[in-house]
């Protein structure tokens, strides 16, 4: 559905609020015809996938998570995961697939299995397999087949997988059209000293078990970005995944680590996203959604973090978020060094059932920080925490109005209203990049 705001406003946020900033903040030298058409349709498809009701979503995220979770006496627990038969998906993502011994057969299931604000993502499910089989990145024009750089350009919907395992190092940013799947489960694919992963103006996109680390800049230069374009891109940032004015994208069981700059950018109205069962190790700036306090494109920001570990060397944003609505569900936080969630410009934060360990340093134990904005303004911010578990002198500082369940989930059968921090580490247990074998539980 469309967002109801003004005609006038819509028409600014197409022509100029696109136009103009995009060109200086999106990496493209020269912002040519063919680009300026794809940023107008793409911000219409982030419109058009802008839920006006994300309490709902977040609800009906809950009542999922709270199916996994139940455990009756008519004899359900055949239902959900069974460690004794092997299967080790702790959380409803998971259950959608990974229970199936013959995965590798049946891949395409998991475009059924995204959950919160991405839920429509289904990535190349239309498209044929297409299988790399040559980690090499020599040719930024004319890309060499059997690439990863080959198939992401390609124009149709792809389920792209790996013939074995890999490193790949990106001579300059890998940017990814819309209607693909990268899947690397089965091998162990890293993408590593070098470039990162580009999501601009598309959609439609599931990135899935593949290890991202160690990204630096890239100089930039004549880089084709689709079957019929070539572009001219200035030097990149140094990011791990930038998902630059793109929708309905899903990052799931991806490992990552050092970047230069952010592990994952969600920005310039990009929305219906989902980012879960993610592992993030050893950054400053780990997530940050939303381009900057003035670009009110990402009022229409909607994003679900969900069953990720923040672990070991992180020092902030998990995420630092602006204008948008972010849901942060059952992840698990462990010993930040500056604060955990952040934010400016009046975003909306809801964070339920998450698990918060405070390091032992003193000054560190609050969760969360508001930037850019007195006191008797951001306690007008809806930050609210529901469920989450507080360790080691941790606190969340709400503030904004309480919230309204527009479904009511949070009932006690399901535990959910109570204690839902205590099921976080069996949620988490296996986030990250999986080493999946054919034939067996993944």
């Amino acid at each position: 559905m469309t967002p109801m705001m003004p005609t006038n406003y819509k028409k600014c946020i197409l022509i100029l609020c696109i136009m103009l900033p995009m060109v200086a903040q999106a990496k493209i030298a020269d912002f040519d015809e063919y680009l300026q058409k794809r940023a107008a349709e793409s911000y219409e498809e982030s419109l058009n996938s802008f839920d006006p009701n994300p309490e709902g979503v977040t609800d009906d995220f809950n009542t999922l998570v709270g199916e996994t979770l139940i455990v009756t006496h008519n004899g359900t627990r055949r239902n959900l995961m069974n460690e004794e038969e092997g299967c080790k998906a702790t959380n409803p993502i998971d259950r959608c697939w990974r229970c199936d011994p013959n995965w590798n057969r049946n891949r395409k299931r998991l475009a059924q299995c995204s959950a919160g604000f991405g839920h429509r993502t289904t990535g190349g499910k239309k498209g044929r397999y297409y299988v790399v089989h040559d980690p090499s990145d020599d040719d930024m024009v004319d890309p060499k087949p059997g690439t990863l750089r080959h198939a992401v350009t390609r124009s149709e919907p792809l389920w792209i997988v790996f013939a074995h395992s890999m490193v790949i190092h990106l001579k300059q940013e890998l940017i990814v059209s819309s209607h693909k799947t990268i899947d690397g489960r089965g091998v162990v694919v890293h993408i590593a000293d070098g470039a990162g992963v580009t999501l601009q103006f598309v959609q439609n996109v599931i990135i899935h078990n593949i290890w991202i680390h160690n990204i630096v800049p890239a100089n930039g230069g004549t880089i084709r970005d689709a079957v019929d374009h070539v572009g001219l891109r200035t030097q990149s940032d140094g990011d791990a995944i930038t998902v630059f004015s793109s929708s309905n994208v899903w990052i799931d069981h991806v490992s990552l680590s050092r970047a230069t700059d952010g592990l994952i950018d969600v920005i310039e109205g990009s929305t219906a996203v989902t980012i879960s069962n993610c592992k993030f190790n050893h950054h400053n700036d780990v997530m940050l959604l939303g381009a900057n306090d003035q670009s009110s494109k990402d009022a229409i920001m909607q994003v679900t973090v969900a069953f990720n570990r923040f672990g070991i060397g992180l020092i902030q944003r998990m995420p630092r978020a602006r204008w948008g609505f972010v849901h942060v569900v059952n992840n698990d936080y462990s010993h930040w060094e500056l604060y955990a969630i952040g934010g400016s410009a009046h975003p909306t934060i809801i964070s339920q059932g998450n698990r918060f360990r405070a390091s032992n340093y003193r000054y560190t134990k609050e969760v969360t920080k508001r930037d850019y904005a007195p006191e008797s303004e951001w306690m007008k911010w809806q930050w609210r925490s529901e469920g989450d578990l507080f360790t080691n002198g941790a606190y969340f500082r709400e503030s904004g109005p309480p919230l309204h369940h527009t479904k009511h989930p949070l009932v006690k059968e399901n535990m959910i209203k109570f204690r839902p921090g205590s099921f976080v580490g069996r949620l988490t247990r296996t986030s990250g990049a999986l080493r999946c074998r054919n034939y067996h539980f993944c």
